[in-house]
C-alpha cells in the first residue's frame, strides 16, 4: 500500500508554475524539493491542503490567485532612470537588484526593460497580478525521521542542484 501525504511524512516532489492566461511556464524545478509535511511552510497553504492524502506518482494541478498572495500590481514600484545612473553590473534585463531603505529593510527589484538611454526596474513580485497553476508531481512519501521533523526537511543530504531552477519572466 502506498503511503499518503500527511503530517510527519517526508515528501519529495517536482513542480512547475504556468500562467493560466498565456499558458507560459513561469517557473519549474527539475530537482526534487523535499520537505516534512506539516512542519514548515515551503509551499502555499492551499497547495499543502491539496497534497494531503496524495501518494507517490500522483500529479495534481492547483490554481493559485497570486493577487491573494502578493496583492495587485503597484505601478509606483516601477522606476525608469537614465542608464548612466545605473551601475554597469545591473544593466541587463532579468538582473535582480537588492535595495535597502534607511530602516535596513531590503526589497528585490527586477530589471524589466532596457534601451540605449534608459533602464526600468520593477519592485512588484514577478507573479503578482497573475493567475497561475501549480502542477506538482509527488515522487516520494515516507515516514520522516525525528531529525527531519525537527529540521523540516531531509538532514545530511547535499542538494543535487545543477542550476536548473528557472524563473523566466
Amino acid at each position: 500500500m502506498n503511503e499518503t501525504i500527511q503530517d510527519n511524512k517526508f515528501v519529495e516532489l517536482t513542480y512547475k508554475v504556468t500562467d493560466r492566461k498565456s499558458g507560459h511556464v513561469l517557473s519549474t524545478v527539475k530537482f526534487p524539493l523535499g520537505y516534512v509535511h506539516g512542519h514548515n511552510e515551503v509551499l502555499a497553504p492551499s497547495v499543502d491542503a491539496e497534497l494531503e492524502g496524495r501518494s507517490a506518482g500522483d500529479v495534481i494541478e492547483v490554481p493559485i490567485d497570486r493577487n491573494r498572495l502578493y496583492g495587485p500590481r503597484d505601478e509606483t514600484l516601477v522606476f525608469t532612470d537614465y542608464i548612466e545612473n545605473v551601475p554597469e553590473e545591473f544593466r541587463k534585463v532579468g538582473n535582480t537588484i537588492l535595495m535597502e531603505n534607511d530602516k535596513g529593510e531590503t526589497k528585490s527589484l527586477l530589471v524589466t526593460r532596457m534601451d540605449d538611454k534608459t533602464l526600468t526596474i520593477d519592485g512588484n513580485n514577478p507573479l503578482c497580478g497573475r493567475e497561475v497553476i501549480f502542477t506538482l508531481k509527488v515522487l516520494t512519501v515516507r515516514d520522516a525521521t525525528e531529525e527531519e521533523i525537527e529540521a523540516g526537511g531531509e538532514v545530511g543530504a547535499d542538494p543535487d542542484i545543477d542550476g536548473s531552477l528557472v524563473l523566466p519572466i
